[in-house]
Formats: structure tokens, C-alpha cells, sequence
């Protein structure tokens, strides 16, 4: 498994039937991964659930990968 790396930015893009998602490090590298409507809805679903429960009190960075 690789390191934890600081998120820069995501871009989107429709391809045919699929959404492209392009998530990009602050180093610059580049992971692009299809995913259909379905899923993008289940992961609008996760980070709303996440941005709208209590932060914890000690959180200083991202959560260990699953």
C-alpha cells in the first residue's frame, strides 16, 4: 500500500456512459478512475454523511485507508 498523499484537486469529466474522475496530489501525480452514476451518487452520499457529522476533537489528519 502507498503513502498518504495531500489531495490538490479533482477534476470531472463525462465519458460515454461513465464519469471521470481525475484526482491529482499536491506532488502532481495523477490517479484517473471511471466510475458509473451509481457510484458517484453513493460517494455525494459518504462525503455529505462526513461533512455533516461532528469532527472529532483530536482529528489532525486524514483517516487510515480502509
Amino acid at each position: 500500500m502507498s503513502a498518504i498523499k495531500i489531495l490538490a484537486r479533482i477534476l470531472t469529466a463525462r465519458v460515454g456512459p461513465h464519469i471521470e474522475l481525475a484526482v491529482e496530489t499536491e506532488t502532481g501525480e495523477v490517479l484517473k478512475v471511471l466510475a458509473t452514476e451509481d457510484q458517484i451518487d453513493r460517494l455525494v452520499d459518504e462525503l455529505d454523511d462526513i461533512l455533516n457529522s461532528p469532527a472529532e476533537p483530536d482529528d489532525d489528519g486524514p483517516p487510515a485507508a480502509a
